[in-house]
């Protein structure tokens, strides 16, 4: 949005006094909501550096090293309610070697480790995909055998919530993947 104050000055001295009250109240408008536009992508880039700075691992190794991060992590960095911070991440996307990601797509939730550390859930998920992804029609992996291998990564995880996580991905269950696998092609 830019200002024209060229046509302006010349609008001005061809103007009554009414009409030059009237376009200074317009110009003071436009100048507002130029600062304010400004202002505004000065603090989706401000929020959306620190994301990229945290986020770090993901950028240079894939999903698998997403951490995990939530608003207020972000909000004291760049010191901001927690609130601008989440209404300044809605909506918006950010385009990245990796792919276009939402910029919320970043704030996961943290799953326990076994030796202390936290893993995001979003890494975990990604995990899970590539586990199954991988599988030989003769050995498909039960949800608990999914818990099973990530609890011996160090992620502490229930195995109901390999299995909700299992069905956000669309991913069927161990029986029908087997019954899938065993089709003749």
């Amino acid at each position: 949005v830019l200002v024209n104050l060229g046509f302006c000055a010349k609008a001005r001295t061809r103007a009554s006094r009414d009409d030059r009250a009237f376009l200074t109240e317009k110009l003071q408008t436009a100048n507002w909501l130029v600062r304010s536009l400004q202002q505004r992508a000065q603090t989706i880039l401000k929020v959306a550096s620190e994301i990229v700075r945290q986020q770090d691992a993901f950028f240079r190794h894939g999903v698998g090293h997403l951490r995990p991060l939530i608003l207020r992590d972000i909000a004291a960095t760049v010191e901001m309610h927690e609130s601008t911070v989440s209404r300044v991440t809605a909506s918006k996307y950010i385009a990245t070697p990796r792919g276009i990601h939402e910029l919320k797509y970043f704030f996961t939730t943290a799953i326990a480790g076994t030796s202390g550390e936290s893993y995001s859930a979003e890494a975990v998920r990604f995990r899970i995909k590539g586990m199954v992804g991988a599988e030989q029609p003769d050995a498909v992996l039960s949800d608990d055998a999914i818990v099973a291998i990530l609890r011996r990564e160090g992620v502490d995880i229930a195995r109901r919530t390999v299995a909700k996580y299992r069905e956000a991905l669309r991913i069927p269950s161990s029986v029908q993947r087997k019954r899938e696998k065993a089709m003749p092609v």
